[in-house]
């Protein structure tokens, strides 16, 4: 199957009002094993490469970028490509020719007026080149510039200035503060629920969920029905696959073939998008 734009998962979301996973790539390993749960669960999902990610792969977007493709269309879903925590003006610009639809475009840390100024920079660039963009309003917790705390004062999201961040920047979304973290192991993070609901009836554009690994399954349930559109995973995976990692090779000290400890590893990762897509609606 071809690679659908993102904003057509979104907009299918926003329409059945329910929300559409996006799952971070790192390796081969991870856009197979979330390609597998998506065609299982006939769910279409988003697949994301981080500019993290790319940093790993030496900076080179091009060679994680068409092997996720590779296998996004392999998959029998529709499943988009997504860039994501962009801040580098270099991998923007790489963007739309490497394959991706959309992109997140992180100027969340940065001051107010600074973070519009830049945003809406970006938003009209990419724009320009055909991209769906998400941007971020509002501290997610979890990030080394970000406050130590999703709950401290004055880190949620506030629906309006978030209003006049949209009618200033243009963005397409809006990844929100409301209580999760990113790079959280544990399932421990407590979503402040009216608050996504204040935000879903003061914004036009659709809501996003950044360090969803941290929300357990009935509140991540309850933030697509109250209004978050895309729920963005990561650590899960990486806790799935370094543990299954860590226990095949703890068996067998002799063990030196990468595919038969990554095997197990991707099938773990493979369970974990799949009880993702199972819970949300």
């Amino acid at each position: 199957m071809t690679l659908v734009p993102t904003a057509d998962l979104v907009a299918a979301a926003v329409a059945r009002g329910g929300a559409v996973a996006a799952v971070n790539v790192i390796t081969l390993e991870h856009a197979e094993a979330i390609c597998a749960a998506a065609t299982v669960r006939g769910t279409p999902v988003i697949l994301q490469i981080s500019e993290n990610a790319v940093r790993y792969h030496g900076n080179q977007l091009l060679p994680i970028a068409a092997a996720t493709a590779a296998a996004g269309r392999l998959a029998a879903v529709p499943v988009a490509l997504h860039l994501d925590h962009v801040t580098d003006d270099d991998l923007l610009a790489q963007a739309a020719d490497a394959g991706f639809s959309s992109l997140m475009y992180d100027a969340g840390a940065l001051p107010y007026r600074e973070n519009v100024a830049r945003t809406e920079r970006v938003a009209r660039l990419a724009h320009a080149a055909g991209l769906w963009v998400e941007a971020e309003l509002g501290y997610v917790g979890g990030k080394p510039d970000a406050p130590a705390s999703a709950h401290l004062a004055g880190v949620r999201t506030d629906p309006d200035e978030a209003a006049d961040y949209i009618r200033r920047t243009g963005v397409d979304g809006l990844a929100v503060a409301v209580g999760s973290s990113h790079a959280m192991t544990g399932r421990t993070a407590i979503l402040d629920l009216e608050l996504i609901g204040r935000l879903r009836d003061r914004l036009p554009t659709p809501l996003v969920l950044h360090g969803s690994s941290g929300v357990p399954d009935d509140q991540l349930r309850a933030a697509a029905r109250a209004g978050i559109r895309k729920v963005n995973v990561g650590t899960a995976l990486n806790a799935a696959m370094t543990g299954s990692v860590r226990l095949t090779l703890g068996g067998d000290e002799k063990l030196v073939d990468p595919r038969k400890y990554l095997t197990p590893a991707r099938e773990a990762m493979c369970d974990t998008v799949d009880r993702l897509l199972a819970v949300l609606p």
